[in-house]
């Protein structure tokens, strides 16, 4: 088995995918127009709209619902990012830190709500 990707369902695909190429600093594939891929080293972020799950009826995803997840990012500098980015982030969850167990972090929402952690291992 080989794990393929996260997908995030979303009602604004173009915002979220400006969004993730901006932090990734990457340019999305767009195999379709109701979905796209933002590859990065070590995993896929897929985001698709309500389109792409559809056929799950009622135990579809539900875009803009997540309270339980976090979409993180090695990054080589925490600090450097955070600085690139804040003039586009909405919503800083947590400023740059250094967390107890020696991660520097930082954490904000995205357009739809939810969370990316950007750290930096010790």
């Amino acid at each position: 088995m080989e794990f393929a990707s996260i997908r995030i369902i979303t009602e604004d695909l173009d915002g979220m995918v400006t969004f993730y190429e901006r932090v990734t600093g990457t340019t999305a594939r767009r195999p379709a127009p109701v979905f796209a891929e933002i590859v990065t080293g070590g995993a896929v972020l897929a985001l698709g709209t309500p389109a792409t799950v559809a056929m799950l009826g009622a135990g579809a995803p539900t875009a803009g619902a997540n309270g339980s997840v976090i979409v993180e990012f090695l990054v080589g500098d925490v600090d450097a990012s955070f600085e690139r980015l804040r003039p586009d982030l909405d919503d800083v969850v947590l400023p740059p830190t250094t967390m107890p167990w020696g991660n520097r972090s930082v954490l904000f929402r995205d357009p739809d709500g939810n969370l990316v952690n950007l750290f930096t291992r010790p």
